[in-house]
């Protein structure tokens, strides 16, 4: 009989999940599993709730990201109402919903960076976890914690003005937005007394890649080869190949770049993308049909739009974006640990953008809505922090949603965690006799270059509840160890 080590609950993640690795005799992995042991059923919640509700109701599903799901359902039900897919919007819509999204991407990002996996950086996978967490950051790194808590407050400041408020707001409703940027709420973001302003989050992106860098060029055999495996990749992309966060065609890459999904509708991402349950996860494996369970599975997330896309359309993150893709001569980047770079580089590129937004006149306009010939099924597709986010909808004639199917990020990242769960586990555990901390946490290290939203759970801090135990082929605990 096979050892079997439980970590649960994974931690510096949102939501709860676990981890089980079986080790045999000899001391070798034979089998890992990330197991997501909560249930979601929003998609049968919103079942016979008017569909103009909808952008309200799915953002409850996280208190992180809730602007993700608050605009995929509302691009969804744009279809829905006839006002097209992205550019059917007016002006000042489709542009306070993009200002809205690059601050949800910039609050995210740097929430994940500088307090959740900082930590592993600045005191090391096996550090005593009493300091290896934000406290410990504030404590021994005072300024970059400032710097990274200032961060996330413009960015959800960005999320006040256009949304309504920080947390579940209401900005977008089907076929436009609700209000627009008033020239005060311009000027505060765009020319904020520091550090509150567009500028300097701008400069303060840059050094929070300047760090990231310095990391890799000092431990560049840890972060390229930690959890270092084949895969696809899979974003939508703007239809001129630029990175578009907010809008654009489907597109994937193998892990030599050859494209596999080529730039299709994603009104049609149920012809090209199927889900499979497995009895052992609350969450569902998607993949590309064409391919098949076993070849058909693809990373999502910062990591894969910079495989995908061919430029980023902002100066700044367009040259850190050049040098990140020499790093790998140009082929598709499957270094785990450089989902943290690519996560920069995007923050960078949030940070342009939003200050470009700001200066943008049409945010002061007054035509907020659009609508059209209505249709009874729609499908909203944003790249949200996290990755490529599936939002499809359909109704009835009354207005009530009859179907609603959500592929969230974290899902389409299923597989390729719990092969980095596998690669790792291998690399840190195979033929030891005992269980150290560092091994236990190299393993959610893994699981967190992935930001994954498990549900919307918050995150915690410090000493976590976290036990592991080995057992021997009589169910006999041999060693544990508590986190």
């Amino acid at each position: 009989m096979p050892k079997k080590i439980t970590i649960e609950p994974v931690t510096r993640v949102e939501g709860h999940g676990k981890v089980t690795i079986q080790i045999d005799d000899a001391g070798q992995v034979r089998e890992t599993r990330l197991h997501i042991v909560e249930f979601r059923g929003f998609e049968r919640f919103v079942q016979g709730r008017p569909y103009w509700e909808a952008p309200v109701l799915v953002q409850r599903l996280c208190g992180i990201c809730p602007v993700s799901h608050h605009l995929a359902a509302a691009k969804a039900l744009d279809v829905i109402v006839g006002a097209g897919t992205g550019m059917g919007l007016t002006a000042v819509g489709e542009k306070m919903r993009r200002l809205m999204h690059y601050g949800q991407i910039f609050q995210s990002h740097v929430l994940h960076f500088f307090h959740l996996s900082s930590p592993d950086f600045l005191f090391g996978i096996d550090a005593d976890p009493a300091i290896r967490n934000i406290i410990g950051v504030a404590m021994h790194h005072k300024d970059l914690a400032v710097q990274g808590v200032m961060m996330r407050k413009y960015g959800q400041e960005v999320i006040k003005y256009t949304a309504g408020k920080k947390i579940h707001g209401t900005g977008a409703i089907p076929g436009g937005i609700n209000k627009n940027l008033s020239i005060e709420e311009r000027d505060i973001l765009l020319h904020g007394a520091d550090p509150l302003n567009a500028d300097k989050m701008v400069e303060w992106s840059v050094g929070a890649l300047a760090f990231f860098k310095a990391y890799h060029k000092n431990n560049k055999t840890l972060v390229d080869t930690f959890a270092e495996f084949p895969s696809n990749h899979l974003s939508i992309v703007r239809a001129d190949g630029a990175m578009d966060l907010y809008n654009g065609v489907l597109r994937a890459v193998d892990t030599e770049g050859t494209r596999i999904l080529d730039d299709v509708d994603c009104q049609d991402y149920d012809k090209y993308i199927e889900e499979e349950v497995r009895n052992w996860s609350y969450m569902k494996f998607p993949y590309l049909k064409h391919l098949g369970k076993e070849k058909g599975w693809y990373r999502v997330g910062p990591l894969a739009r910079l495989n995908t896309c061919d430029f980023i359309p902002t100066p700044l993150a367009q040259m850190e974006f050049e040098e990140f893709k020499a790093y790998t001569h140009g082929k598709p980047n499957n270094m785990t640990l450089h989902y943290h770079w690519a996560r920069l580089i995007e923050t960078l590129h949030a940070a342009e953008e939003i200050r470009n937004l700001l200066k943008d006149p049409d945010l002061q306009n007054e035509d907020l809505v659009v609508k059209g010939k209505k249709s009874h099924r729609g499908v909203g597709v944003i790249e949200a922090p996290r990755g490529t986010l599936f939002h499809h909808y359909e109704i009835n004639d009354n207005d009530q949603i009859t179907m609603a199917n959500l592929i969230v990020s974290t899902t389409n990242n299923n597989q390729p965690m719990n092969v980095a769960v596998n690669y790792t586990a291998k690399s840190f555990m195979n033929g030891q006799k005992e269980i150290t901390e560092g091994m236990m946490n190299a393993v959610e290290v893994a699981i967190r270059a992935y930001d994954p939203c498990l549900s919307c759970a918050t995150h915690a801090l410090g000493q976590m509840p976290l036990e592991m135990t080995l057992v021997n082929e009589n169910n006999e605990i041999i060693d544990c160890k508590t986190k």
